[in-house]
Order: structure tokens, then sequence, then C-alpha cells
């Protein structure tokens, strides 16, 4: 008796890959560009507005974006890349720790949304998503 079996190309693995994904890419807009300004197209997010809170609103902020490199560590993204996602938001930060300056700075340089894309770029070749 001949058994058949099939396989989905969506298994356990790159589920949670793809919904950790979505769970990041949410987070990163959140943070980057949640919100646009009636009438252009600048937007900004979270890590702005939490940026206006002195010192634990720049903490919280950052704490959030080490959140999103940790999990990329976990879905094992190289350590150059690592490095690299470490000095977007080291270059936030300290954009961030200027007053003022550094609220205009962080609707403008957006390193979780930066991040991101780096993620992606990983994922697409880690844990490609079949055509249909």
């Amino acid at each position: 008796m001949t058994s058949y079996s099939y396989t989905s190309p969506f298994t356990d693995t790159s589920l949670r890959v793809a919904e950790t994904r979505a769970r990041l890419d949410a987070l990163a807009r959140l943070l980057d560009s949640a919100v646009r300004v009636p009438g252009t197209n600048i937007r900004f997010g979270a890590d702005a507005l939490l940026n206006l809170i002195p010192g634990v609103g720049t903490l919280t902020s950052k704490g959030m974006s080490a959140y999103l490199i940790w999990e990329a560590r976990r879905l094992g993204v190289p350590m150059s890349t690592l490095l690299r996602m470490v000095g977007n938001v080291g270059v936030d930060f300290v954009i961030s720790a200027i007053p003022l300056v550094g609220w205009v700075g962080d609707v403008f340089y957006r390193s979780n949304l930066r991040n991101m894309d780096l993620l992606r770029y990983h994922l697409d070749k880690a844990h490609p998503v079949p055509n249909r």
C-alpha cells in the first residue's frame, strides 16, 4: 500500500517567523511613523513623542529599539547586520540626547524602520515566502 503525505510550505518555523516579522514591523512603524502631520508628508511616531520626556522617554524608546535587535538576533541575523542595527540605534540615541534638535532629528532619522529593512533583507534570504 502506498502512502502519500503533503507537507505545507508554511511549516511551524516559517509561520512563527512571519508572525514575528509582522509584530516587529508594527513596532517599528509605531515608533517611527505612526502619525502623519496633517497637510504634509511628514510622519513621526512614539519615539519622537517619548523623547519629549527627558531621560525616561529616551530610555524607554531605545529599550523598545533594543527589543527589535534582540528579536533579530533570535531570528539568526548575522553579527555584522546586528552591529549595523546597534549603530542605527546609537546614532538615534545621540541625536535624541540633544534637546529640541533631538526631537526634530527623531522625525527624520528613523532607526527602527532602517533596522526593519535590514531584518527584512535577512529574512527574505533565510526564510523566503513561496510565490503563490
